[in-house]
């Protein structure tokens, strides 16, 4: 057996998400998002590198040995796969792994919004899962095509590099293409699947402008196609693909996107008040209104159009944080670290801690003191008839909160 297989089977064990191999330091790993180094001495840099030539598959070597980087799956049979990457740094060897649970969370596990949800019934269109790096976008992309496999007779083709979660046929067939096992690169197998009959197509990443191109053509072809982008918003998304083409280019781009763009999901992973995480979702859905702002070129109005469409399922991320808050799923300073627009939360926590007050659940004194935007929160509560209460309270001699904007 692997050396490695102890580690990995103690971060099934104790619901990791992440192993950490690193010259010089002991075995880390990923609970709850948090880094946690196991009890156990630093390992050398031979250990290290003993540890990946245990597992990696001899094309990898190669790759490792010319480049100093690869990446590949490796999978303890009857448990789990494990997305790896094996590099150098300036320490020595090193690996990480990511976990790919055997077991496919579904839809209801994850408690997807029925707007996220619905788009899997869609006969074409493009449809990208947003956000950064170990946000839960292949787990969700994941549980969508489970959904569909349940829902659906066709032909899912998935793209990926290394291949991650794998789909058993149910009512669909699968053909699950690695990069560099099955195929040369991302654009060869989006070609190569226009001649394979899909009804669906997943591309793991759009990392290049060729790949975006094939992605929409396929889309504008009538091909339902999921595909993933680093970036923070729906909103900056939108540019974000527009922008890698050239400018003599963009305007025909800004056409095809907005026929065949049907929905931008934009996730983030938070810390649950109890053990584990839940995701928090921003939706843009593409409905008429929202094409024509793409095509001329008025993305700018688009977190604008999310925060009045709520009838067709979108939500902001501020809003969807503020529910997890209200639900009693995360903390406030959890949903305030993971929110990008700072200045719509503050407002949006200065509502939520005056509600709080107003209901007698929150002193107003420790309701200032949990606000981000202290001014805003103690003008709020004399206006609502609590400044009695705020009498000989010097705000400088509080602590302040982490990331505040006064």
């Amino acid at each position: 057996m692997p050396q490695v297989d102890k580690f990995l089977n103690f971060l099934v064990k104790n619901a990791g998400s992440d192993l950490h191999l690193v010259t010089g330091s002991p075995p880390i790993v990923r609970i709850d998002g948090l880094l946690q180094k196991m009890k156990l001495p630093p390992l050398t840099g031979e250990q290290v590198k003993s540890l990946i030539y245990e597992i990696i598959p001899e094309k990898n070597r190669k790759e490792y040995e010319a480049i100093n980087d690869s990446d590949f799956a490796y999978e303890l049979p009857g448990i789990a796969r494990f997305r790896t990457n094996v590099y150098r740094d300036i320490n020595g060897p090193a690996m990480s792994q990511r976990l790919i649970p055997f077991d496919i969370m579904t839809v209801d596990d994850l408690g997807l919004p029925q707007a996220i949800i619905d788009l899997v019934m869609l006969p074409k269109g493009m449809i990208l899962c947003t956000g950064p790096t170990g946000c839960g976008k292949s787990t969700t992309l994941a549980a969508l095509l489970h959904h569909a496999n349940e829902n659906r007779a066709d032909h899912v083709i998935t793209i990926e590099d290394p291949v991650e979660f794998v789909h058993q046929n149910i009512n669909c067939i699968f053909s699950h293409r690695q990069i560099g096992l099955h195929t040369e690169s991302f654009r060869r197998a989006l070609r190569a699947a226009f001649r394979e009959d899909p009804d669906i197509i997943l591309v793991g990443e759009m990392r290049d402008l060729e790949t975006i191109a094939l992605a929409i053509t396929a889309a504008e072809t009538g091909h339902l196609v999921f595909a993933t982008v680093h970036t923070t918003t729906a909103s900056s998304t939108v540019d974000r693909v527009i922008d890698q083409f050239p400018p003599d280019r963009q305007s025909q781009i800004r056409v095809m996107l907005s026929s065949t763009l049907k929905a931008v999901i934009t996730q983030t992973l938070c810390r649950r008040k109890v053990k584990g995480r839940i995701a928090a979702f921003e939706i843009l859905v593409v409905h008429s209104a929202v094409a024509n702002l793409i095509r001329e070129k008025k993305t700018y109005q688009l977190p604008s159009v999310i925060q009045t469409g709520k009838k067709y399922g979108m939500v902001t991320m501020n809003e969807s944080l503020m529910s997890l808050v209200e639900d009693g799923f995360i903390t406030l300073e959890e949903a305030f670290s993971k929110s990008v627009d700072k200045q719509d939360m503050n407002e949006r926590v200065n509502n939520y801690l005056l509600a709080l007050v107003q209901d007698g659940e929150l002193d107003p004194v420790d309701a200032v003191k949990r606000s981000y935007f202290r001014p805003n929160m103690i003008e709020r509560l004399q206006t609502h008839g609590y400044g009695k209460s705020l009498r000989g309270l010097d705000v400088s001699t509080l602590d302040l909160p982490e990331e505040q904007i006064t």
